[in-house]
């Protein structure tokens, strides 16, 4: 970021104070400040301090310090004031304000990450996208992959950091906070870059923060998009894999958009429209009529490619066992699920019903 803008702000409220005020960088350097003999120097002790502070504001050897906002846990910047008294404090509080909002201009004006988040967010009109590219120097035409991590509660916003750690690239590789429990990582990706490649890069993050932060986090994978314009529908994409995924598929913690399956279709479904489905599918007894235990065996059934003698295998049980709990549940649905057409009808039916489940529509 350019110190000039700090710097201009510096001077501006020199006029109307006789404190000394300036910004800090993360390293501690003074780059900006009314007192000019200060620029350059380097305050390293005060770093720790403003990076642990729970209030965000920091007193420290006569000088009062406040973070500027920032994406990460650990600070870019900090505004500073000479004095620790209150008069200090209200007046290192009246400069962070403006300190941020210069920043905020300067980022949206001169910041590729601020200009990616827009985009994914639909913050920009598709016509004003290349003109800003053009004025970044940002390349439009390449692969990219976009993914999106979400952490569960209690979250840490240490996660954004971690996934910085990974992929340090900040003029290639964007790591965005979208709220407390997202962040996105927009990956440019080689020519002809592969599901596996992208399964692969979602496995490295989510072992990552396993591991560094004993975090349980879930891996949404857009597809691989070649022009930024498409970046948007690709976060949306990985938004809904995640959300899908959820109702689907609760073990897996990695979830690529291509992999959905009919559970995409499913779920974009209108609620009335799949209980009616469910009422003309099982005309003899809704599907509430099976127990738990008929239900694993029914689960079992299709783990095992609707073969009779390996799924009686698995379950520990006789051939002609399986068969008679088969016949049952013809019986009761009307559904021979050693028919393939049957089969595929249950299936659906099943994965209808967790989908109307998750919306709060148990009958």
């Amino acid at each position: 970021m350019s110190n000039r803008i700090f710097q201009s702000v510096v001077l501006q409220m020199k006029e109307g104070t006789d404190r000394v005020i300036g910004v800090i960088d993360a390293e501690g350097a003074v780059v900006a400040c009314d007192e000019l003999s200060l620029v350059g120097e380097r305050w390293a002790g005060v770093v720790e301090q403003i990076n642990t502070a729970e209030s965000g504001m920091v007193q420290f050897e006569g000088r009062t310090f406040k973070a500027l906002s920032s994406w990460g846990t650990q600070f870019d910047y900090a505004g500073f004031v000479q004095g620790e008294d209150d008069t200090a404090k209200s007046l290192c509080c009246l400069a962070t304000v403006a300190f941020n909002g210069a920043k905020q201009n300067y980022e949206e004006k001169h910041n590729k990450g601020t200009f990616v988040k827009n985009i994914i967010s639909d913050n920009i009109l598709l016509g004003d996208i290349y003109v800003r590219a053009k004025e970044l120097h940002f390349v439009c035409d390449v692969p990219r992959g976009v993914f999106l991590v979400r952490q569960g509660e209690p979250a840490d916003p240490a996660m954004i950091d971690t996934i910085q750690g990974l992929f340090p690239d900040k003029q290639v590789d964007f790591v965005l906070s979208i709220n407390e429990t997202d962040v996105a990582l927009i990956k440019q990706m080689p020519e002809g870059a592969e599901g596996k490649r992208l399964d692969k890069i979602a496995q490295q993050i989510e072992e990552t923060l396993a591991s560094e932060l004993g975090l349980k986090a879930v891996v949404g994978i857009g597809t691989v998009v070649t022009n930024i314009r498409d970046l948007a529908r690709s976060y949306k994409e990985a938004q809904l894999a995640i959300e899908v995924g959820k109702v689907f598929d609760t073990e897996r913690t990695v979830i690529n958009y291509d992999n959905l399956g009919i559970g995409r279709l499913i779920y974009q479904l209108p609620t009335t429209l799949c209980e009616m489905f469910l009422r003309e599918v099982f005309k003899k007894n809704p599907i509430d009529a099976l127990d738990q235990e008929t239900l694993f065996t029914i689960n079992k059934f299709f783990e095992n490619n609707l073969n009779v003698s390996e799924t009686a295998r698995k379950l520990f049980v006789h051939r002609n066992t399986l068969v008679y709990r088969l016949e049952k549940i013809k019986k009761l649905t009307g559904l021979d699920l050693r028919e393939f057409d049957d089969a595929i009808t249950f299936k659906v039916a099943l994965m209808v019903k967790k989908y109307l489940i998750s919306r709060g529509i148990e009958d």
